[in-house]
């Protein structure tokens, strides 16, 4: 039954299950309030920290991790209110999820169903995935656009066929989750207002890192969100990309990929 224990742990959808490796994370920047020390804590490289809070941070409705000023090795991290009450809630579920697993570990015979559940649970190379609600669905004869609201007030507009909106169950007001690969993205600086793309996002270069052919950069956005784009070197250096730079993201709507977040029904049964 240990085997069967450890792979209900690993595999639940909810609670440590979700990402042991990112709750230790959170759990170090609030012990440590330091990336970098963070980051050695939980067994993850600087960058990796990074875009694990960058992801979380994208993923949530406000964010749940905050640079501040004068912290420890030039620079502090902490938890914002919102990843404090989060990170209770997932200790919470973890201790419950523990007496479960002691409650059903003599009724499980089998892993073939866990194994399935977790083949089930698809996992996204899209660097960039953001958290948003449909705003505005504007069908169409084959394809149907869906404008996504992100928490910040950005809007980014996807267009889907009709088969994969009726598929999704997509209305006003539906969650749903946008990704976009990084290499989907084009990067300007200056005014962008004569430029015929529909989704941009305008923010501050946050970090920049320079490979010997693409460059890695990721752009802070107001509401605390962040968006990441691959870029060839000799592009970069013609547009004098560097941190703390005003930058501008741009990418298609067939560049979307949606997908929809199942409803949680929280309301206590009625009697």
């Amino acid at each position: 039954m240990a085997d069967i224990s450890s792979r209900l742990a690993a595999d639940l959808p909810f609670g440590p299950g979700l990402s042991p490796a990112r709750l230790a994370l959170l759990e170090a920047v609030a012990r440590t309030g330091s990336i970098s020390a963070a980051a050695r804590a939980a067994g993850l490289s600087y960058k990796g920290a990074w875009q694990a809070v960058e992801a979380m941070n994208n993923l949530s409705d406000t964010p749940l991790v905050a640079r501040s000023a004068g912290g420890r090795e030039g620079g502090g991290t902490r938890l914002t209110e919102r990843g404090a009450t989060l990170l209770r809630t997932w200790q919470a579920v973890a201790q419950a999820q523990a007496r479960f697993l002691l409650a059903v570990e003599g009724v499980i015979r089998t892993t073939d169903d866990l194994a399935l559940l977790q083949r089930l649970t698809m996992k996204t190379s899209a660097r960039n995935q953001w958290y948003g609600r449909v705003h505005t669905l504007r069908p169409g004869a084959v394809n149907d656009m869906v404008e996504v609201e992100l928490p910040g007030g950005d809007r980014l507009t996807a267009l889907i066929t009709r088969e994969s909106c009726e598929l999704l169950g997509l209305c006003p007001g539906s969650e749903v989750v946008a990704l976009v690969k990084a290499g989907s993205v084009l990067l300007a600086t200056g005014d962008t207002d004569h430029l015929a793309v529909p989704n941009r996002l305008t923010g501050t270069i946050s970090r920049l890192t320079a490979g010997a052919v693409n460059c890695d950069v990721v752009i802070d956005l107001p509401s605390g969100q962040c968006v990441a784009a691959t870029v060839d070197r000799s592009s970069a250096e013609a547009l004098g990309l560097v941190p703390g730079l005003r930058a501008t993201a741009l990418f298609s709507a067939n560049q979307i990929i949606l997908g929809a977040l199942p409803r949680l029904h929280t309301e206590p049964p009625r009697p």
